[in-house]
């Protein structure tokens, strides 16, 4: 099968829509599969392929407004000509907006499937753009709710936002498939040469966390756990690997507390350096409330790494309160965290099993098992030969293929148009959140 995906942001971009798009893809071609990648242009980046996988980079401004988002430069031909020579069955949106809506564009042009995958909770994201409000936060729901009704088939990386975008209005087939992870691969990291190379000494307890410093992921929260914690253990660490504009205020917790030789801040990693840090940590923390996957959290598990996180969603498909970690009410106070954060080191017998329960965690999302269900709903929303079918009936003629492209710019106005209109007024689907 050829698939074609469009996503906003992709390696070497560091988060977690740009790693579940290559994982995928990847993971696609490995099982003998085609895939092609239109992503935005990003500093730094190697080439036209991702092991394997074909990429065709479009022009763009990166970065917009500080988020993790490019906003593309359109330029229609060069992405039509790629896209008729890969020959495409299936199209894969991967954001509601901006390539989403090339995505539409060029799935409506060629008669076929559109596969959309809501990754994110857009409303959590509202304060990259100008004028943030409760009415740009609707106007995010609505716009997602909107995008996915008009797609063939709509992924979830979790229960939880299956449920979310329902409850708001999608009435499109929904397939729950989370991203999967290399398994072997954490599980191989090598936490002595992680811990030598920040200066850990090897028995000290470490606590850590890998994400972007943003805003959205709660992080002065978690920061405050953290400290209080190393109130009363001044041979700890908090190891945290990710980069971002709230590095500035996790600095200001533990520097108000004296406490910034604990606490090894390294950057964005990636590859052996991300598993060797994984398991050079005795628990993984974690307070998002806004994430539609654990991603981070399965990665850490598959280092035999426990996590300690906040009951949402992402967290509580992943977490097992007493089993694999500590799945903490949504309202726990910083000090409640502290509190299980060092119940967890009190009990060395309860370390091991959580250990050995967060392996079994992580081996349940394995890649293979995650892209061959990707396949198999690839494979029930796409129609046999429906481009070469429309190609014999004529269906697109220079007049039909003209009539196709004015209804997909009605369709993507009118989608921005009842999504701007839902700002004005409160509605009930717009006021769902995630419990």
């Amino acid at each position: 099968m050829n698939v074609c995906m469009f996503t906003n942001t992709y390696l070497p971009h560091v988060g977690g829509v740009a790693r579940s798009v290559s994982r995928f893809a990847q993971d696609l071609n490995a099982l003998g599969h085609k895939v092609l990648v239109v992503a935005p242009e990003f500093p730094g980046e190697q080439g036209s392929e991702d092991n394997g996988v074909e990429v065709l980079r479009v022009p763009a401004i990166q970065n917009f407004n500080g988020s993790d988002f490019s906003v593309r430069i359109p330029m229609p031909f060069v992405i039509d000509k790629r896209i008729d020579d890969f020959y495409p069955e299936v199209i894969h949106s991967h954001h509601p907006f901006l390539l989403g809506d090339a995505a539409l564009r060029v799935a409506r042009k060629r008669q076929l499937p559109l596969v959309f995958t809501h990754h994110t909770l857009y409303e959590k994201y509202t304060h990259y753009v100008p004028l943030d409000s409760e009415a740009m936060q609707r106007f995010a729901v609505l716009l997602s709710t909107e995008y996915a009704n008009l797609c063939t088939g709509v992924i979830t990386p979790s229960l939880s936002v299956r449920r979310l975008i329902r409850k708001r209005g999608v009435i499109t087939p929904i397939e729950e498939i989370p991203t999967g992870v290399d398994t072997q691969f954490f599980g191989a990291g090598r936490g002595a040469v992680a811990r030598k190379a920040h200066g850990i000494a090897p028995d000290a307890p470490v606590i850590g966390h890998v994400g972007r410093l943003a805003p959205e992921k709660n992080l002065a929260y978690l920061a405050e756990a953290v400290a209080l914690f190393f109130e009363t253990h001044r041979d700890a660490c908090f190891l945290i690997a990710g980069r971002g504009p709230s590095k500035t205020e996790i600095h200001r917790v533990f520097a108000d507390k004296g406490q910034n030789d604990q606490v090894r801040m390294l950057g964005t990693l990636s590859g052996q350096d991300l598993a060797d840090a994984y398991a050079a940590m005795d628990v993984f923390v974690f307070s998002s409330k806004s994430e539609t996957q654990g991603m981070v959290l399965t990665e850490a598990m598959a280092a035999r790494t426990p996590v300690i996180a906040l009951d949402a969603s992402g967290a509580r498909e992943v977490v097992k309160d007493g089993k694999n970690g500590r799945l903490l009410p949504g309202t726990a106070s910083p000090r409640t965290f502290a509190e299980a954060i060092g119940e967890f080191f009190q009990d060395p017998i309860r370390q091991k099993a959580w250990c050995k329960e967060a392996l079994k965690t992580a081996q349940r999302f394995s890649r293979q098992t995650t892209a061959e269900k990707l396949l198999h709903f690839y494979e029930s929303v796409t129609g046999a030969g429906v481009w070469e079918k429309a190609k014999d009936n004529n269906e697109l003629l220079p007049w039909n293929a003209l009539l196709q492209r004015l209804k997909t710019e009605w369709d993507l106005l009118s989608e921005k148009t009842r999504a701007a209109a839902g700002i004005i007024t409160e509605e009930e689907k717009t006021e769902v959140r995630l419990e």
